[in-house]
């Protein structure tokens, strides 16, 4: 080799100077700019903000435009960039700090929270609309580039956070998120006299850099959204600086690694493994840039991309709740203490993304402010007109990530709920203490809710925990165990035990969903524990949490919600503004309720102490106006046609409990049953659903185990059955 014919590497450890800037450019686009020593600041700065205009997301040179549509159509936006940009400004100089400790401009000390927030530089973003929205004040240009020149000061003086410290400023999610957020502001400023040609190129030479230290320090996967976000920042920079030595060598290990977070954190059921709404949305962007970049710039990406981008929103729309929203399901962060979650923008995208009309049903005609900015001119004009159909999924099982959906239809009032029973082995640090807890939303509103959370607050741990969630607990035991806050400092803290749960069975028809779960969370005291949800479609829910233990305990369930206490303990009710509602309902009799409540959140705990065993049965009953409610005064409850304890059936068992209507009737704990001839003697007490249809009685398992009994018709011979959990058999 002969010294000069090849590029230099670009280094991670400082950022190079923008008369060196040529010198990593490749042999290619060197020689079309004239040879390297032809290549003044001026030639390279327009050649870049050529090839922005051809690669970004959109062309900088309609920027006025697209800002002037951009302002009229999100109303309050302009107010929103004007707080953050003025929050931003009031408490960091241009030349800020980036290691601890330091003060904000008003003499308070920066936390580490805080740090990360600036290491992202999020409000940098709101800065850059502040110049536009402020007639374009050079000053808060001026404040950027030197806020991005103080961190290659630090860096050069080795001066900043490091990953040692828990706050690591080139950790690979802040800087892929600094990145991203770099890159818009470096577009949006590109036809701005006030950004000098050195100015643009600093800002390359910056991003360079960091593409650098990503490439160097992610050579392996490692599991978690945080490599990812740095690897889709890493492939971006890749597209849009190709043009230097070395940045293909960035593509094919920033694809390779996104590949495979794809492949081993899109669960095979469609889901982000670390089962949050929020981080599965995050996932979809962090996706979609790299995706929306290579098709702009007719690069092939491989198949699978593809197929797990969509399989992303497909999955939203199974999990959504009649009204368009999602559940809350554990670290959900963007709005603390909502009820659900707004999944309309990310269901937008995928409408433009793949023109499937099911994903218009949830699509609106703006995407979110933030990714307005990443969509061409053409992709906005689809949503004009955006096709709608009602999505096909009914209840649905997501095995692999532990969510399961009961859904009667996608009517405004119809119901669904959703139950939590998953633990992810590899990174479970976004879960909560709510295993086999459950979520509901009937008549348009959401009856049991969980609630979003975010990091810093001081009762996240609460909020994290059980009695915040829909689950059944014991003693004064929690799900949740050995929480810990990050080494950081931040706020956000995990769990180091959570209850290992097992799914013993999910099964669904027309009519009639089952699921039966189990977890090991109260072993450690010696109690064992079962979940059965049974849906009623179109009626209403039941819950049985069955315990058993050799010692006296106390066992519960926590409701969430705000409940009247008249008919308390085993009648709880809440009622909504538009008169529909809530009844809880318990068919065993129960000792006490109590109430509690944080952050204008409430919940219900209904408890029973008792030596052994104890099985809570509980009706879950929404109602659409008062004439439909449980009626609290008559001895004769009104459960939509629904019996209780009064069938044609006649059942024996101590503890035995019946539901029936019309044909068809659901029986716990029962020892046998006779009607017409027809007798069975169970082995154990049992739990199933029985419906005469065309002369045929078709049986369900309800029950954990299997269901073995002795059936005879008339004076027929006794004939030996077996029933696994779950399984149905036809008797004629």
């Amino acid at each position: 080799m002969f010294p000069g014919l090849y590029a230099q590497e670009i280094p991670s450890n400082k950022v190079v100077s923008t008369e060196d800037l040529p010198t990593y450019l490749n042999a290619e686009v060197k020689k079309e700019l004239g040879g390297e020593k032809a290549i003044s600041e001026a030639i390279l700065a327009q050649y870049f903000r050529n090839k922005f205009s051809e690669r970004y997301f959109y062309d900088w040179q309609n920027f006025d435009p697209r800002f002037q549509e951009y302002d009229s159509l999100y109303t309050g936006i302009r107010e929103h960039h004007t707080e953050r940009a003025l929050d931003h400004m009031s408490k960091y100089s241009g030349a800020t700090n980036w290691k601890l400790p330091f003060d904000y401009l008003f003499g308070e000390p920066v936390d580490a929270y805080a740090l990360r927030h600036l290491a992202r530089q999020h409000k940098m973003v709101d800065i850059a609309f502040y110049y536009h929205f402020e007639d374009k004040d050079p000053q808060y240009l001026d404040y950027f580039t030197s806020q991005l020149q103080s961190l290659n000061k630090a860096l050069e003086n080795d001066n900043y956070e490091t990953l040692e410290d828990g706050n690591g400023v080139y950790e690979a999610f802040r800087s892929g998120y600094r990145i991203l957020n770099w890159l818009q502001i470096h577009n949006m400023f590109l036809g701005e006299e006030a950004y000098t040609d050195e100015e643009q190129l600093t800002t390359i030479a910056t991003l360079l850099q960091h593409g650098q230290d990503l490439y160097e320090n992610n050579p392996d996967f490692n599991p978690g959204n945080h490599q990812t976000r740095g690897m889709s920042a890493l492939a971006m920079l890749s597209i849009l600086f190709r043009d230097f030595e070395g940045t293909d060598k960035w593509y094919d290990r920033a694809m390779d690694l996104l590949q495979e977070h794809l492949s081993e954190e899109i669960n095979s059921d469609g889901f982000q493994s670390e089962r949050t709404v929020h981080y599965h949305m995050s996932d979809i962007k962090n996706y979609f840039y790299v995706y929306q970049l290579a098709q702009k710039s007719n690069i092939q990406v491989e198949k699978v991309w593809e197929e797990k981008l969509e399989s992303l929103f497909t999955t939203l729309a199974k999990i959504a709740y009649p009204d368009g929203s999602a559940p809350v399901f554990s670290d959900d962060t963007d709005i603390p203490w909502a009820e659900k979650n707004d999944i309309s923008g990310s269901m937008t995208l995928g409408y433009l993304l793949f023109d499937d009309p099911q994903f218009g049903f949830f699509a609106i005609n703006k995407v979110d402010a933030n990714m307005y900015w990443y969509l061409s001119k053409d992709q906005l004009k689809l949503l004009e007109n955006i096709k709608k159909e009602k999505p096909e999924s009914g209840s649905v099982a997501f095995h692999e990530t532990g969510y399961y959906i009961m859904r009667d239809g996608w009517e405004k009032n119809d119901m669904m709920m959703a139950i939590s029973a998953g633990l992810d082995e590899e990174k479970p640090d976004h879960q909560h203490g709510d295993m086999l807890g459950i979520q509901a939303m009937a008549n348009g509103r959401v009856i049991l809710p969980n609630y979003q959370v975010r990091y810093y607050l001081e009762d996240l741990e609460l909020f994290k925990n059980s009695m915040v969630k829909n689950v059944a607990l014991v003693d004064e035991e929690l799900q949740g165990k050995d929480y810990k806050s990050n080494k950081g400092g931040s706020g956000f803290g995990k769990f180091g035990e959570l209850p290992e749960p097992s799914v013993i069975n999910f099964n669904t028809n027309p009519n009639l969903d089952v699921f039966i779960g189990t977890h090991d969370g109260f072993e450690n005291i010696g109690v064992s524990y079962s979940r059965q949800v049974i849906f009623l479609k179109n009626d209403f829910w039941i819950v049985r949490d069955q315990f058993s233990s050799e010692e006296a305990h106390t066992y519960k369930q926590v409701w969430q919600g705000h409940y009247s206490m008249e008919h308390a303990p085993n009648l709880l009710r809440a009622t909504f503004e538009d008169g529909s509602g809530l009844d809880i309902f318990q068919l065993r009799p129960t000792d006490t309720v109590t109430s509690s409540g944080k952050r204008g959140k409430e919940w219900s705990v209904v408890s029973t102490e008792i030596v052994d065993n104890f099985n809570f049965i509980t009706i879950l009953f929404p109602f659409d106006v008062f004439d439909a409610r449980i009626n609290e005064s008559s001895n004769k409850r009104n459960l939509k046609g629904w019996t209780l304890n009064s069938s044609p059936w006649k059942t024996t068992g101590n503890a035995a409990v019946s539901l029936t209507k019309e044909s068809e009737g659901i029986f716990f704990s029962v020892e046998g049953i006779q009607l017409d001839g027809m007798n069975i003697k169970f082995e154990n007490p049992s739990d199933f659903y029985l419906k005469i249809e065309n002369k045929q009685i078709i049986f369900q398992s309800l029950s954990a185990k299997k269901i073995i009994a002795k059936y005879s018709r008339k004076s027929g011979n006794m004939i030996e059955i077996e029933i696994n959990t779950g399984h149905g058999l036809t008797l004629d």
